[in-house]
Formats: structure tokens, sequence, C-alpha cells
């Protein structure tokens, strides 16, 4: 039924979730996976030297965290069985990365965590999840983090 699964990740217990779903999935019906992390390359704005250094940092930051969760993830789907291709994908807003990297790949199911953010943690960090699920036409499978 899927034949090419991607699974964005951010390191979180919800994207580990999210990985062990799409690893049942794939096995299920002979599916490739695809696992991603979305860094923002650009995640503030500034001008001079102090900026420079702080971007360079905070790059240097996000590959060791995106390096990090992109392996659990590979540990995590070898472990289940099942091949995984990885990638580091640069975007704007992460929805975005993932949707690009869906085009990119042919998938044609998304499985990802949410956070299950309310009130006004959703409103200030937002919900890559929502983003996802309102811009795009592939199956989406959402797993849910209770927070409760």
């Amino acid at each position: 039924m899927f034949k090419q699964i991607l699974v964005p990740v951010d390191g979180s217990a919800t994207s580990l979730a999210a990985i062990d779903k799409a690893a049942g999935l794939a096995r299920a019906f002979g599916s490739k996976v695809t696992a991603i992390f979305v860094i923002d390359p650009y995640p503030f704005t500034g001008v001079g030297a102090d900026f420079a250094y702080g971007q360079d940092q905070y790059l240097n930051a996000a590959r060791a965290e995106a390096g990090a969760a992109i392996e659990a993830a590979n540990a995590r789907l070898s472990a289940a069985g099942v091949a995984v291709d990885t990638k580091v994908v640069e975007s704007h807003a992460v929805w975005r990365g993932v949707l690009e990297a869906a085009d990119a790949v042919g998938a044609d199911l998304i499985v990802m965590g949410s956070h299950g953010r309310r009130g006004l943690e959703k409103l200030v960090l937002g919900s890559v999840a929502q983003s996802v699920l309102s811009h795009t036409r592939i199956n989406t499978l959402v797993v849910r983090d209770d927070v409760d």
C-alpha cells in the first residue's frame, strides 16, 4: 500500500514513537523508509560580527543535534529490520522542509510525531504537524505525545 515512508525526526521521545510506527508499517507493506531532520539555517536576523559568530554556533549545534537524531532513527529502524535512508535537510520552516523532502523522495506516507502543545505554548512555538497537515496532500499519520 505504501512504497515510500518519510519520517521527520527531532530526537524527542515522540519522534521515536513515530519511528516505531513507521517501522511496523514498513515491515507490513515492504516500504522504504527515509528519516529526515530539518534545520532552519537562518532562524534569526541580525548584522555584524556577533551575528555571524552566533549563527555559526547555532549551525554547529543544530548539525550536532541533527546527527544524533538521525543516528538514533537509523539505529532504531535497523534494529527493527527496516532499511532506512537518512537525510539532514535545510529549510526556512521545518514544515516546508518536511514537504520538500517528501516530494524529493516520492513519499506516499508521512509518519510524524506531535508534541501535543496547547494554549500559549502552541501559539508561540507553533505546530509542525499541524502545518504539514494543512499543506500536504500526502497521507500523514500523526503519532501523538500525550501531555495530560
